[in-house]
């Protein structure tokens, strides 16, 4: 008991410090400026590979890798997951950078949301009512933010569906996290050179021209990459009903700085919108838990029931 104890703290302490990590960025972003979105994605994707190579190599490895590159399945799927996520940062630091970080956040709220439907689109599952009163208390809340802002609130719309098909793609790869991580970043790493290098050649390029936001350029890798392996590390330690209420984390912190701090304006509309989800996550996270403690009292009576000879 000690023992699983000691795995659940260490679990915590992990997953904790992935969604706070996660949930900073909108205080890290708006540093790299003069840079614009494109050179911080790019720099980002390839200081995320540089941290990558020293992880692997200092680690487990390269074996797990190479395993990848030659399984043309789990490769494709990774291709599609690196271009998803890179949109997704992409987006994500437009939208920080732009004064929009309460709808990004919004975007991360609504993603269990949109994962749930995927699901339903892709896979087939079979939702249960609470499930879906929580879809449909999502759709009225986005609905009443797009009135409000007389446009889809599109920030947050492609952060959860990229995020939720990112999350789709490594799903079906299969492929243990940091061979996946490694793979991912080594796929950017070409076209975001090339994005410097075009950046650079229309004389727009932040790097080594300031040394002190060089030095933040060159620490995106390690932001990105630390809070990821810190999730990877939280989710083997974890029940997955923890994970899935800590990640709301990152978006209560999103939220709070993009309102507290950034000063961002929030309408009654957009409130209320914000409410409706809330309540939504709230209706589908009691759902999950009580489905999972149904399951182990099932489990526990199924190893209880006596056996017939």
């Amino acid at each position: 008991m000690p023992h699983r104890d000691d795995d659940y703290r260490r679990g915590l302490a992990f997953g904790t410090s992935a969604y706070l990590m996660w949930g900073a960025f909108p205080l890290y972003f708006p540093l790299l400026k003069p840079a614009g979105t494109t050179e911080i994605l790019a720099e980002r994707m390839a200081w995320s590979f540089v941290t990558m190579v020293i992880v692997m190599l200092v680690g487990p490895g390269l074996g797990g890798v190479w395993r990848v590159l030659r399984d043309r399945r789990q490769l494709g799927l990774l291709a599609a997951a690196a271009f998803l996520v890179a949109a997704n940062w992409g987006v994500y630091i437009y939208g920080v950078n732009s004064g929009h970080v309460v709808e990004s956040s919004l975007g991360y709220f609504i993603n269990p949301l949109f994962t749930i439907l995927l699901g339903v689109v892709v896979l087939g599952e079979r939702l249960r009512p609470a499930q879906w009163v929580a879809v449909g208390i999502g759709a009225a809340a986005v609905a009443v933010i797009t009135i409000d802002y007389g446009r889809p609130p599109w920030i947050a719309l492609v952060l959860a569906l990229s995020f939720g098909m990112y999350g789709f793609c490594k799903k079906k790869a299969g492929v243990p996290a940091l061979d996946s991580l490694a793979v991912e970043t080594a796929l950017q790493f070409v076209p975001a050179v090339v994005a410097v290098a075009i950046v650079g050649g229309q004389g727009s390029l932040v790097f080594g021209t300031r040394w002190d936001t060089s030095v933040l350029l060159a620490l995106s890798g390690v932001i990105t990459v630390v809070p990821l392996l810190c999730f990877a590390a939280g989710t083997r330690l974890l029940p997955l009903s923890v994970v899935g209420l800590l990640q709301f984390l990152t978006p209560v912190l999103q939220f709070s700085v993009g309102v507290g701090i950034r000063h961002e304006k929030l309408p009654t509309a957009e409130l209320l919108g914000f409410c409706l989800v809330w309540v939504a996550l709230i209706v589908l996270s009691a759902d999950g838990l009580r489905a999972q403690q149904g399951a182990r009292r099932a489990a526990r009576a199924a190893r209880d029931e006596p056996v017939i000879v």
